[in-house]
């Protein structure tokens, strides 16, 4: 099992924490991290190329000359694909480009990518990242602090409340936020360093994340007699039963 040092904002090793060994000790595939990477990038793709085939394209519609006598290669339109302004022969077309990639290749390829960052010597394990105001200036020191340089891939456990901690990174070239729960492969081998949180990394290694504080309501009117509760006659379904993974 792997030990990282963990460190304070002021870089300095505060204690040190075991790496899961499911997480961070599997197999470093390159062909799956490449397979699921290709697959992420071609989910972006809005797929709205579009050009016009001889059918689409105006004008053409009389035989620019006749079939024979001319000594010139016979022609039925002026805008078949070989003249000047006519229409594109097997052109792209409005169309999906996601690719299906199932929960075990995701997986594994997440995985692989968190193993490689370690090998690598690029995870920096930090005790926390608390911002009382957004900070751009103190977010460098930060940074310079603990001697991080290039591209910087900043993972939290959930968005903060406030949002001064995303505010306080977003300005800095080079500085990328992340969710663990939403952690893709590509952020991770795209970056040079990657900062996770305590929080952060039990979340990465199938911890929940803490619920974010409820914003408390009024109180119901005496009239309303319906139960609005989990439990209750109408909210028996169960809501926090999503996927986990």
């Amino acid at each position: 099992m792997a030990t990282v040092p963990v460190l304070d904002a002021a870089g300095k090793e505060v204690g040190s924490r075991d790496l899961s060994a499911e997480v961070f000790e599997a197999t470093v595939s390159v062909p799956l991290i490449h397979q699921v990477v290709l697959a992420g990038m071609a989910s972006i793709r809005r797929g709205t190329h579009k050009v016009k085939t001889r059918a689409e394209v105006s004008g053409g519609g009389r035989k620019p000359w006749r079939q024979k006598g001319t000594g010139r290669a016979r022609q039925g339109s002026t805008r078949s694909p070989q003249w000047t302004g006519g229409g594109v022969a097997h052109g792209p077309h409005p169309r999906d480009h996601s690719m299906r990639v199932n929960k075990k290749m995701r997986k594994g390829a997440l995985r692989g990518a968190l193993t490689d960052s370690l090998q690598s010597g690029k995870l920096v394990l930090i005790k926390d990242l608390a911002f009382t105001e957004p900070k751009t200036k103190q977010a460098a020191a930060l940074l310079d602090t603990l001697a991080l340089e290039g591209k910087v891939l900043v993972v939290l456990d959930q968005p903060t409340d406030t949002g001064a901690t995303e505010k306080s990174f977003r300005n800095l070239t080079g500085v990328r936020i992340a969710y663990a729960r939403s952690l893709g492969v590509y952020e991770l081998i795209a970056a040079d360093k990657v900062v996770l949180t305590e929080s952060a990394l039990a979340v990465v290694e199938g911890a929940p994340a803490e619920a974010a504080p409820a914003t408390p309501k009024s109180a119901p009117s005496t009239d309303d007699t319906v139960d609005d509760s989990p439990g209750g006659a109408d909210g028996a379904t169960n809501h926090a039963g999503g996927d986990t993974e």
